[in-house]
Parts: structure tokens; sequence; C-alpha cells
């Protein structure tokens, strides 16, 4: 003779309903989204902090550049310069320091361009380095202390509006 343990009848032990699988779902995917949202912005961060990353060492090589012509550097060669190639530069006999910086420029304006999306680099003379846009870069050619001004589209809207200034003063 068999006994049962439980009074209930049978047919009503069958387990989990559909509508708490779908409430679960529900509340799956909204975390499945919020992952997804906080992986976004962590790229684009990332993006953004590679993009700071190649404008700060192209700041750097700027610098360098220029520490590699001091004749250049004294004499304003590097203020506002439009950048030109010069191709006295690349033979033995070699190039004047007017027409080296022009050539630092060019160089080093096209390997702006190339690292950042919208990148906009200028080298001048000017009393105040935080100022300026990439359009108007502000530069007021007064004292010593030149200023190396990087801009780029870092929200990519087509405008630059991201910005890296530093000051350099020759010694």
């Amino acid at each position: 003779m068999k006994h049962r343990l439980s009074k209930k009848p049978l047919y009503l032990e069958f387990g989990t309903t559909l509508m708490e699988v779908l409430v679960s779902l529900l509340v799956l995917s909204f975390g499945l989204l919020g992952i997804a949202g906080v992986q976004s912005v962590s790229l684009r961060n990332n993006q953004a902090a590679y993009y700071r990353t190649q404008a700060t060492m192209l700041t750097s090589e700027a610098i360098e550049r220029m520490r590699g012509n001091k004749i250049g550097v004294a004499n304003g060669d590097y203020d506002n310069a439009a950048g030109a190639a010069t191709a006295t530069c690349f033979t033995v006999a070699g190039c004047t320091s007017a027409e080296m910086a022009d050539q630092d420029v060019l160089d080093w304006t096209a390997s702006v361009a190339a690292a950042l999306p919208g990148g906009v680099g200028i080298i001048c003379l000017d009393s105040s380095g935080n100022d300026g846009t990439a359009t108007v870069p502000a530069c007021d050619g007064a004292g010593t202390i030149y200023a190396v001004k990087i801009f780029w589209d870092d929200n990519r809207d087509g405008t630059a509006n991201q910005a890296i200034r530093t000051m350099w003063r020759p010694i």
C-alpha cells in the first residue's frame, strides 16, 4: 500500500509559471542593457584618453624639434611658421635655421593631422597660452615664451573642441 506524504493534489505541483520566467528575462535584459551602456562609455573615454596621450606626445615632439634648432628658436623662426617643404634640408649641404623651422612645422602639423581627428597644431610666441581655438589660435607674438597648441575633434561632431596647450621657455 502506498502512502502520500502531502495532501495537495499532484496537478498543482508543476514548478515556476511562465509569468515568472518572463519577469526574470525582463530584469536580465535591463541588466544587460546597463552593462552595454557602461561598456560604450568606457570605450569612448578610453579613446579620449588615447587622443590626449597622442596630443601630449606630439607637443613633446614639437618642443624637441625646437631644441634641435636653437638658432631658429632664438631668431623667432618658429613663431606662427606656416610650414613649407624645403628640399635643401635633406641634402648634405643642409639648410638655414629658418628653412629648418619651416620643415619642422610642416612635418609636425602633418603628424598632428594624421594622429588626431580634425587635428590642428600651432607653435607661436604667446603671452597667455590658454586661449584660442582651432580656427583662431590667438597668438599675440609677444614675449619669449613659446606656446604649442594642439586642437582636435574629441566628440567627432566636426569641430575641434579639445585642446592641449603647453608653454615652453627656451633656455
